[in-house]
């Protein structure tokens, strides 16, 4: 795999599908480095994301590798009723992203222990379900998203969400979004699941954290809580902020996608980063 950025194809479930990677030029890979899976939200595409949100600046920074795969139709099937034509044809998105993950390890040299997911919005769902459904990931970071479907016993990693309590696609307390279509038709999409508070306060519980302590800065309150081996679950809002990457610069394309504009009050890729540093997997 080349260094600097460069797309493959691997068949999953006998379907073709496509991932870049970034690979910083002066990274030494003679000891396993950490990886960063970062997925895109629906209508984005992996090539947005890693134009968008700043990971490649942080990985020549702190030294590790960013996956960016690529959602069918521009979306990822996190539930049976979200989200657009995957979730209609019923994509394995979590078999996708486990495969893509392996085909990177198989070929350069990386830390199972360090080894990471990220996502905004529909990104951030497929990142919850990949906390559910999977062991492969360390810890896990979700802007503006919500975990959809059942989840009675996620992997033992540690989490950080961040969200905007002005959202109004995946809204903070729990509403439908302005996108929902109740999970019907071709391209489903039906966001349920509650306000993200309860469903950060229930993951705690499952988790056996300490009850969190909450911080205000200006905008951003934080709420981190510690649990057992190492780990914590950290909730980060953002007060009257959108359905947006906060810190991420302001585009077009972000527009066109129904973005709103970026928060300044946070940068989220720094942000998730340090948190993903300080929680590699206790082996």
């Amino acid at each position: 795999m080349a260094r600097g950025s460069s797309a493959h194809t691997i068949t999953v479930a006998g379907r073709e599908r496509t991932f870049r990677l970034y690979r910083p030029a002066k990274l030494s890979l003679s000891a396993p480095v950490p990886l960063v899976v970062m997925l895109h939200g629906a209508l984005g595409n992996g090539r947005q994301a890693e134009t968008a949100y700043g990971w490649n600046a942080a990985a020549e920074r702190e030294g590790f590798v960013v996956a960016y795969p690529d959602g069918l139709h521009r979306s990822w099937a996190v539930s049976d009723h979200c989200c657009g034509r995957p979730a209609h044809d019923d994509v394995d998105d979590v078999a996708f992203i486990v495969a893509t993950v392996a085909d990177i390890s198989a070929k350069l040299s990386i830390d199972p222990n360090r080894t990471y997911a990220a996502g905004i919005s529909n990104g951030g769902m497929l990142t919850y379900r990949l906390a559910c459904d999977t062991t492969t990931f360390a810890a896990i970071g979700v802007v503006a998203g919500k975990l959809l479907g059942p989840c009675p016993s996620p992997a033992p990693i540690s989490l950080i969400h961040i969200h905007g309590t002005a959202d109004d696609v995946v809204p903070y307390d729990g509403r439908p979004g302005k996108l929902d279509n109740g999970g019907t038709g071709l391209r489903p999409v039906k966001i349920d699941g509650g306000p993200v508070a309860d469903q950060i306060d229930r993951w705690r519980k499952i988790a056996r954290c300490a009850a969190p302590d909450a911080r205000t800065a200006g905008a951003v309150t934080t709420s981190a809580a510690r649990c057992p081996d190492g780990r914590d679950v950290e909730l980060i809002t953002i007060a009257d902020a959108g359905h947006q990457w906060p810190g991420a610069s302001p585009a077009m394309v972000e527009r066109l996608l129904g973005m709103d504009p970026p928060s300044t009050a946070l940068a989220a890729t720094e942000s998730i980063w340090r948190f993903f540093a300080n929680h590699p997997r206790n082996s």
